[in-house]
């Protein structure tokens, strides 16, 4: 019998439901005061039973933040692999796609930005997540050099600002976003400003 369809009578759920509703209670609650039985019981299972789909809390926190960050790196992979852009249109495709990011893995990358290297799978989430604002920061290097965009800000300073806009939008953004549309608002605002230019 199928995990989806349950095993001698217990409620169906597969491991991507139990990290749903794992994920969603991180959020809401923390994850250090969030128990694997607080886990169990919104899904209506035993405490026991939680284990048959999941080894330990640790491991549901590990998958979230995984999730989160291995979609930030194939996305940022995939634009410097792109062929055909300047160090300026790289810049706009990494923020575009960490918009679009964001809004596939909302809860994922909300529990991400919360996590505070408490314990050794957050630690080397932070770890994972310099990394990732090191690559950024160098794309906005690489635009300034060229003069693709302002030399006059700090590019780390600029990195933070921009990247900062994009990851506050996990407290206010709510589900049945248009992604798309949403990248190219921040986007058009990051690097075109709110002042409106005569034809």
């Amino acid at each position: 019998m199928s995990e989806t369809t349950g095993r001698r009578g217990r409620p169906g759920h597969d491991q991507q439901a139990v990290l749903r509703v794992a994920v969603d209670l991180f959020n809401r609650q923390g994850y250090d005061a969030t128990s694997v039985g607080d886990v169990a019981r919104e899904l209506g299972l035993t405490k026991s039973a939680i284990y048959h789909h999941v080894p330990s809390k640790e491991h549901l926190l590990q998958s979230a933040i995984d999730e989160a960050l291995d979609a930030l790196t194939a996305a940022l992979d995939a634009v410097s692999a792109a062929e055909g852009l300047d160090a300026g249109q790289r810049l706009r495709a990494a923020v575009r796609s960490s918009v679009t990011v964001l809004v596939d893995h909302l809860p994922a990358v909300t529990l991400l930005l919360r996590v505070h290297g408490n314990t050794p799978v957050e630690k080397a989430a932070l770890a994972r997540r310099r990394g990732i604002d090191e690559r950024l920061a160098a794309m906005v290097r690489e635009a300034a050099d060229v003069g693709a965009i302002r030399a006059d800000v700090d590019p780390l300073l600029t990195s933070r600002l921009i990247f900062g806009m994009v990851n506050s939008m996990t407290e206010w953004l709510r589900g049945d976003t248009d992604g798309e549309a949403l990248a190219d608002t921040v986007t058009t605002l990051a690097f075109d400003g709110l002042v409106r230019h005569e034809d």
